[in-house]
């Protein structure tokens, strides 16, 4: 059984701490983090600025800034394979812009302004997916063009000459979803895709998004701090908290029954017309010497005393709904 359901993950990450040398002191980013991303799963990673979400996912593609970043100690496995294992040239000639791509968050600063928008999708083409025969263009061109009509760019064949100031944002980032598809990857990394976006651009670069990783069968982490993205977008929502993780279930579980405290801090921080919106009360804690146990019990409403001094286990409440913490809600 066991094998069973890693063969269904297409990412595992086990007891994954990752910390940061700096002038103050040495931040602890990651605590011990546990994450399963399964195969066609578009997972939510959520959470408040600062929790370790992007260094998550630096970490899953090992481009933690150097010197001052590194793993402490955990494993991340995908596919089964232990990445941590790999060669710096293994990474790049099998993983990274491969396996497993990426979505960044500003489709602004995501391109180079000195080339268009066909020079730099081909240079991906050829480094990453393999085409043949670019001596022509041709192969390459007409992939292209299947690409960018894939994300609804209009007249694609008459896009390739243009720059990418020449396009607006929600075009802008459709072309980096068409180029994080292009090497067909097992997973991609989206970092906050639609924050430069206003809402009705968003709303349609998320359908867009999940329409063609659904299609495809490609695994999705994606990183975001609104949950009402997350609602939209998502099968399972992962929790942060101060570089821990808190709580991991299914949207619609998630949102009709959250048993870790801080979630429901944060379903209650949304703005809802028929109630005043609630705070919660405190101060995120310094990542420099945090305090040990779990690093929500200062602001926590239910903490125990145990809170203070060891971090709880995971404990499954409901069928694919795991939560950590020593007094969940609807114990």
């Amino acid at each position: 059984m066991r094998d069973q359901e890693t063969a269904m993950n297409v990412l595992e990450i086990r007891e994954l701490t990752v910390h940061f040398q700096t002038d103050q002191g040495v931040v602890e980013a990651i605590d011990q983090c546990d994450l399963l991303l399964r195969k066609g799963e578009i997972m939510g990673l959520v959470g408040e600025s600062g929790c370790g979400k992007t260094t998550m996912g630096r970490t899953i593609l090992r481009v933690l800034p150097e010197p001052s970043g590194k793993v402490v100690s955990g494993r991340v496995l995908f596919n089964g394979e232990n990445l941590f294992a790999l060669t710096e040239n293994e990474m790049n000639d099998r993983v990274r812009g491969r396996a497993i791509t990426l979505i960044p968050q500003d489709p602004y600063s995501s391109f180079n302004p000195m080339f268009t928008i066909g020079t730099q999708f081909g240079d991906l083409l050829r480094q990453k997916a393999g085409v043949r025969h670019y001596e022509t263009g041709k192969p390459i061109r007409e992939r292209i063009i299947e690409l960018l009509r894939k994300v609804q760019i209009p007249s694609p064949d008459q896009q390739l000459y243009k720059y990418p100031h020449e396009f607006s944002g929600g075009q802008r980032q459709r072309v980096m979803i068409a180029m994080a598809l292009a090497t067909r990857p097992l997973l991609i990394i989206a970092d906050e895709p639609t924050t430069a976006l206003d809402v009705t651009i968003e709303a349609q670069v998320l359908i867009l998004l999940r329409n063609l990783t659904k299609e495809l069968q490609t695994s999705v982490l994606f990183i975001t701090h609104d949950l009402g993205v997350a609602d939209e977008i998502c099968d399972r929502i992962t929790v942060m908290y101060a570089g821990q993780i808190m709580e991991s279930a299914p949207t619609d579980s998630f949102f009709k029954k959250p048993f870790h405290p801080y979630t429901r801090g944060l379903l209650d921080s949304l703005p809802n017309p028929t109630r005043k919106i609630q705070t919660i009360r405190g101060d995120i804690p310094i990542l420099i010497n945090p305090p040990p146990g779990c690093r929500f019990h200062s602001r926590c409403p239910r903490a125990l005393g145990e809170c203070s001094r060891r971090r709880p286990e995971t404990r499954e409440t409901d069928r694919d709904h795991v939560v950590r913490c020593f007094n969940p809600l609807s114990a």
